[in-house]
């Protein structure tokens, strides 16, 4: 691959990165207040989504530009959930800006629950993800997710999602892709399983 080629590559990303994050500069102590309707599903732990089932995902100590970009998926139809999609339509950019900096500022020993896929399995098979995700998915990339003590259901979900295109990103939908049933429980069980990580938003 020439020189040429190679610069083209690194433009592009540069320039994909620049259109991917958002620049979440919001106001945690207004996103405290605003967060409220979030609380019913996102601040009860082991809270479960009616159908399909599965935790509704840990949030607490997620990146805000993660956050924000998150709510906006969900308002454009990148992600499917009525819910979800109901709440974020009644926000405004700077309401989702202030709900991200309030939720990100979570940090802590994540509540436990039992894991059913093979955790040095999916240790082994995870190793792909460190460049994005970090090698125990604590992402310090605003970028990518931190998927550290998130639950195994919800990390489940969503490579299902990934697998069947139900979530369009097209790097994760190629990663998804590459991986059986088993894989994804055992990738699942691997982050969920990570002690520092995501929490539940609660003061």
């Amino acid at each position: 691959m020439n020189k040429a080629i190679l610069r083209f590559l690194a433009g592009m990303v540069c320039f994909w990165l620049g259109i991917s994050v958002s620049q979440a500069a919001g106001d945690s102590a207004a996103g405290k207040k605003k967060f409220y309707t979030c609380e019913g599903c996102h601040s009860v732990a082991g809270y479960t989504n009616t159908y399909p089932t599965y935790h509704v995902p840990r949030i607490g100590g997620q990146h805000a530009d993660y956050v924000v970009s998150a709510l906006k998926a969900y308002r454009e139809d990148e992600r499917k959930h009525g819910s979800m999609k109901s709440n974020v339509d009644n926000l405004s950019e700077q309401d989702m800006e202030d709900i991200a900096a309030y939720v990100s500022k979570f940090r802590g020993m994540n509540s436990s629950l039992p894991v059913t896929g093979d955790i040095q399995a999916g240790r082994t098979k995870a190793a792909m993800c460190a460049s994005c995700h970090a090698e125990d998915g604590n992402s310090e990339n605003n970028m990518f997710p931190r998927l550290a003590g998130q639950y195994e259901s919800y990390l489940l979900r969503a490579l299902h999602d990934y697998k069947s295109g139900a979530r369009a990103n097209p790097m994760m939908m190629g990663f998804a892709s590459t991986l059986s049933e088993q894989d994804m429980k055992d990738v699942a069980a691997f982050y969920s399983s990570q002690k520092k990580g995501l929490t539940i938003p609660q003061d």
